[in-house]
C-alpha cells in the first residue's frame, strides 16, 4: 500500500488560490476515481474536483471557508501499488497558526470507566421530503454510511447543501425527527404555543462570500446614483402576443427581456459611455462597441451573472435563444467560466416579483445596471380621459465618477421611448 498526495489543481484562467466550499468525503471513506471529491470556489466560478485515483482518504487539509493555493497537497489517499509520496516525506504545509505555549506537565488521568456499548441504531422518521422518480439524493460517501446504519432512506431526508446535497447536520435534524415529533404528540386541534431560544450560525463561504466581497467593493468605491422611470408596454404587449403566437417552429417563447436587450443594443449605441468599464486604479474607462450584457440569475446556489455576447449581432429569437441557454445552465451548475464572465452591462430582473423601484448595484467594474419589474395593467390617464395601460417600471444605477445623471437618464428615455413604440427597436 502507498499514499497518494493529491495537490489543488490549475483550474485555468489564471486562477491562483480556490475557496474550500464543501468536502464531499471525509476521513475513512473509499472513492472510485472521477468521484467528486471536493467543491471549491474562485473568483470566477464553483468547480467540482473529483478523485485522481481509486483509494481511502487518510487526511483532508482545509475546512469549509479556508482559501487554499493552486499547488498545495489538500488530500491524501491509501492506494494499492506505491503511491506517489512516502511516509518519511515531510507533511504538507497546512495554513499557519500560532505556536502553542510549551506544554506543562499535567497529573495522570484517573483510569476512565468502561465505555457503555452504544445502543443499536433506531430508523426515526424526520420531516418528509419528496423527490421527483428517478431523482438521486446527492450525498458524501461517509452520510450514505451512517444513513445506512441507521436505517435512513436518503430519498426522504432534506439537504441543504450545494443543489441540495445532504450533509451530516441534515442527518441529525432527520434523526432527531425536527418538527414532525413534537407536533405529532399534540392532540388534535391544539393550538398551543412554544417559546424558541434557538440559533442558527451560518459561516458565510463560496459564492455567498464572493457576492458579499463583490458587493461590499462595489457599493464602498463607487457612488452610485439611481433613476427610475415607468413605461408603457401596451403596444409591447400586443407584439410580444402575436410573435409568440406566429413563431418559427423550435424559436424560444418571448418574455419582455429579448425585446429590452436588443432596445438596449440601439441605446448603448448612442450613449457610448454608458456601455464601457472603469478601472479605477489605472484612471481609464473602456468604451465597447460589443455589447455583452450580463443577466443576474437567481439559483439555488446563490446569484450568479451568465453572459449573452454579441448581442448587437443578434435578431429577437436569437437573443431570447441565448439568453434562455445561459441561464439554465448557470442555474444547472454547467455554466463555464466564459459564460460567466466578460459582460459589459447587465439587467436585473425580479420578474414576477415586481415591485415599485429598486437601487441596484453595479457589477463592477461596469458603469451601470438596469433593474425591470413586472408589467402590471394600472389606469392611467391619456388626453384627458382613463384609460388601462400596460405599465412597467424601470429602475437603474449609475456610476457617478464617470456617467453624468443626464447620460444615465438619457439612455433610459431612449429605452422607453423604444419600448412604448417597439416598432422602433427593429429600424
Amino acid at each position: 500500500m502507498g499514499t497518494f498526495a493529491f495537490k489543488l489543481p490549475d483550474i485555468g484562467e489564471g486562477v491562483v488560490e480556490g475557496e474550500v466550499v464543501e468536502w464531499m468525503v471525509a476521513v475513512g471513506d473509499t472513492v472510485k476515481e472521477d468521484d467528486p471529491i471536493l467543491s471549491v470556489m474562485t473568483d470566477k466560478a464553483t468547480v467540482e474536483i473529483p478523485a485522481p485515483c481509486d483509494g481511502t482518504v487518510t487526511k483532508i487539509i482545509g475546512d469549509a471557508g479556508d482559501i487554499l493555493p493552486v499547488g498545495v497537497v489538500c488530500i491524501e489517499f491509501e492506494v494499492d501499488g506505491d503511491g506517489n509520496a512516502s511516509a518519511s516525506e515531510p507533511e504538507p504545509a497546512a495554513p499557519a497558526v500560532e505556536e502553542a505555549p510549551e506544554p506543562v506537565a499535567e497529573p495522570e488521568p484517573a483510569p476512565a470507566p468502561e465505555p457503555t456499548p452504544a445502543p443499536e441504531p433506531v430508523a426515526v422518521a424526520g420531516p418528509v421530503v419528496e423527490r421527483a422518480p428517478g431523482t438521486k439524493p446527492l450525498a458524501a460517501p461517509a452520510v450514505r454510511q451512517r444513513a445506512r446504519d441507521a436505517g435512513v432512506d436518503l430519498y426522504h431526508v432534506a439537504g441543504s447543501g450545494p443543489a441540495g446535497r445532504i450533509t451530516h447536520a441534515d442527518l441529525d435534524v432527520h434523526l432527531s425527527g425536527g418538527a414532525s415529533r413534537a407536533s405529532s404528540a399534540m392532540p388534535m386541534g391544539s393550538s398551543a404555543k412554544v417559546a424558541k431560544t434557538g440559533t442558527e450560525e451560518i459561516k458565510v463561504i463560496g459564492l455567498r462570500r464572493k457576492i458579499a466581497d463583490s458587493m461590499m467593493a462595489s457599493y464602498s468605491t463607487i457612488p452610485h446614483f439611481s433613476y427610475f422611470e415607468e413605461v408603457d408596454v401596451t403596444e409591447l404587449e400586443s407584439l410580444r402576443q402575436h410573435l409568440n403566437a406566429t413563431r418559427p417552429e423550435g424559436a424560444p417563447k418571448l418574455t419582455y427581456l429579448p425585446f429590452i436587450m436588443l432596445a438596449l443594443v440601439k441605446g448603448l449605441g448612442q450613449r457610448p459611455e454608458c456601455n464601457a468599464l472603469f478601472d479605477d486604479e489605472a484612471g481609464v474607462v473602456t468604451r465597447h462597441e460589443a455589447v455583452h450584457l450580463g443577466i443576474a440569475t437567481q439559483t439555488d446556489r446563490g446569484l450568479y451573472v451568465p453572459v449573452v455576447k454579441h448581442v448587437e449581432a443578434m435578431d429577437i429569437w436569437s437573443a431570447a435563444a441565448e439568453m434562455g441557454r445561459v441561464t439554465q445552465a448557470t442555474r444547472d451548475g454547467k455554466a463555464g467560466v466564459d459564460e460567466l464572465t466578460g459582460s459589459t452591462f447587465t439587467i436585473t430582473s425580479l420578474g414576477r416579483m415586481g415591485g415599485l423601484g429598486a437601487t441596484p448595484i453595479i457589477n463592477k467594474p461596469e458603469v451601470g445596471i438596469l433593474g425591470v419589474h413586472n408589467a402590471k395593467d394600472r389606469a392611467v390617464v391619456i388626453d384627458g380621459r382613463v384609460e388601462v395601460r400596460r405599465i412597467m417600471n424601470l429602475s437603474s444605477s449609475w456610476d457617478h465618477r464617470v456617467v453624468d445623471g443626464h447620460d444615465g437618464a438619457s439612455l433610459v428615455q431612449l429605452l422607453k421611448s423604444m419600448l412604448e413604440h417597439p416598432a422602433t427597436i427593429f429600424m
